[in-house]
């Protein structure tokens, strides 16, 4: 007797949640062309736009019912790109190659450092895929690699406009601190909050108080008052998030031990 064979697998994607991905690969690609003709505001405001199609895409998968492992996989590989290539090279445009005005040994610590930022997004986004169904989803380990980029970014483009009166040359080393700070809480065990809710599931887990809503309208209108600068204030004060709450968890340890 003939044994029924099971019905090829069809080799199909989905093409919304994926088309997404796509335009976040193009933004990265985008600014990385946009900084090396010296259009640094249009970079910086690439790197973002393609952090607003990763936040889309992975919820339109999920409100569609078309999440796929080629889908990871293919988000994976563009934010490589997006908020690890990008970043690095806007940054190194911008900032870190000016560092060989000093002398050359410096000029190769500018683009060593800007390979150091992209390596370590490297390394985060690998961790992230290894660990994604094992964590805590209240927190990132590490500084996710998109708000890493978006400190970076923000930076860039709250200086490149002129308007506060310094360049990338001049800030060259305030520049060389910022990617050796933002590459190394990639990927430090360090927590940060990831904005997922209570962790618990479900509808209840997602759901907040009225005031944050409120919250949310200031800050719109907040964000529209300076926006590069804004944005730059943000990311400091996220950054500096995940350090305070691990200074302060340590306090704790050690008021309980006395």
């Amino acid at each position: 007797m003939d044994e029924i064979k099971p019905p090829p697998r069809s080799r199909g994607i989905y093409l919304l949640p994926n088309l997404f991905t796509t335009a976040g690969l193009f933004a990265g690609f985008y600014a990385i062309i946009a900084a090396a003709d010296g259009q640094f505001v249009n970079a910086a405001i690439a790197v973002f736009v393609a952090g607003l199609m990763d936040g889309i895409d992975g919820r339109v998968a999920r409100l569609t019912g078309t999440s796929s492992a080629f889908g990871v996989q293919y988000d994976s590989l563009a934010d490589l790109v997006s908020f690890g290539l990008a970043p690095a090279l806007v940054m190194y445009h911008w900032s870190l190659s000016a560092l060989k005005l000093d002398n050359a040994a410096m000029g190769r610590v500018g683009w060593a450092v800007a390979f150091l930022y992209a390596a370590c997004a490297a390394l985060r986004l690998a961790r992230f895929n290894t660990q994604v169904g094992t964590v805590d989803k209240r927190w990132f380990v590490g500084l996710a690699s998109p708000a890493a980029a978006g400190l970076m970014m923000s930076f860039v483009w709250a200086f490149a406009d002129g308007s506060l009166g310094w360049n990338g040359d001049e800030l060259r080393y305030v520049a060389l601190a910022v990617t050796i700070v933002a590459a190394l809480l990639m990927v430090s065990r360090i927590r940060f909050w990831s904005f997922k809710g209570s962790g618990e599931g479900g509808a209840r887990g997602d759901r907040v108080p009225f005031v944050a809503l409120f919250l949310v309208a200031v800050a719109i209108a907040v964000l529209f008052i300076d926006l590069p600068r804004v944005l730059f204030a943000v990311g400091v004060v996220y950054a500096l998030s995940g350090p305070g709450y691990w200074l302060w968890q340590r306090s704790r340890r050690g008021e309980a031990r006395a």
